[in-house]
């Protein structure tokens, strides 16, 4: 299977992101993918939950969602929307961050919430408080396709080895990372988190990314790291997109997941220990 990994610098006009993403689609289909996908906050990114409000609809009247699920029918393709931002029926008026796994007829074969939310300060002018405005999911998720299994996970969930360790020996081969990574926290740990995932898991490691600075009608502008990867089971960086808006391929061989699994079988060698 082809590969496409989608980079793009997403605006907080949802309209706007749906029409770019449905145009390198079409140049992807054109590239000979069967399986194209998009980073985190596909459909907006924004620091003002008041836009948001405004702007981010329900899953169930989401265009960008209806729009794409019809694009993938459109190009008999499998498609990941890496994430998108939806309202929900929460009480306290938190939105959802929810990965899709749309097929070729344009169904929606899975949904994936973020459950872990970025609330750090990585520096003094740059901090997050992600569970302000998103609530976490609670189910881990394995999806399964015609080509392979695939492990969902979303952006900061990339810090917590347990999950997608319990992905993996759930079935996954290929472990999906889409992110739209702080360019500090990126230039020091993106590409280490990454590997590591790939070498402890032998899955490849497949991480579409949002990058530079996010155009801001209202609220401030964000500034993401880029740098799109794809990671072999064996832990080799395949393909790295740089921090240009664009599209990564790469061509995956599940016997390369069975190879690295053969070589160093670690996900049988769990043990039961005390403490600390």
């Amino acid at each position: 299977m082809r590969a496409a990994l989608l980079q793009l610098t997403s605006s907080d006009q949802p309209a706007e992101n749906l029409l770019i993403v449905q145009k390198m689609i079409a140049e992807a289909v054109v590239g000979g993918a069967g399986f194209i996908l998009t980073p985190e906050v596909t459909n907006c990114l924004s620091s003002s939950r008041s836009h948001q409000r405004s702007v981010l609809r329900h899953e169930a009247d989401d265009p960008t969602l209806a729009a794409l699920r019809k694009t993938a029918a459109a190009h008999r393709i499998w498609l990941s929307l890496g994430s998108l931002a939806l309202k929900t029926r929460d009480a306290d008026g938190r939105f959802a961050n929810r990965q899709f796994l749309i097929g070729p007829e344009g169904d929606i074969v899975a949904r994936y919430d973020k459950i872990h939310m970025f609330d750090v300060d990585v520096t003094a002018e740059e901090t997050y408080r992600e569970s302000d405005g998103y609530r976490p999911g609670t189910r881990a998720v394995v999806a399964q396709t015609s080509f392979a299994a695939l492990g969902m996970t979303i952006c900061y969930d990339l810090r917590f080895p347990y999950l997608h360790r319990s992905l993996a020996q759930a079935g996954a081969d290929v472990l999906l990372a889409p992110a739209a990574f702080s360019h500090v926290t990126g230039a020091a740990h993106w590409h280490a988190l990454l590997q590591a995932r790939a070498i402890e898991t032998g899955c490849y490691v497949l991480a579409p990314a949002q990058t530079g600075t996010h155009p801001a009608t209202k609220g401030k502008s964000r500034r993401t790291y880029g740098h799109s990867l794809v990671v072999s089971p064996w832990g080799e960086v395949l393909t790295d997109a740089g921090t240009d808006v664009g599209i990564a391929y790469v061509d995956l061989d599940l016997e390369k997941v069975s190879q690295a699994r053969r070589q160093v079988p670690a996900l049988s060698h769990d043990r039961e220990f005390d403490g600390p």
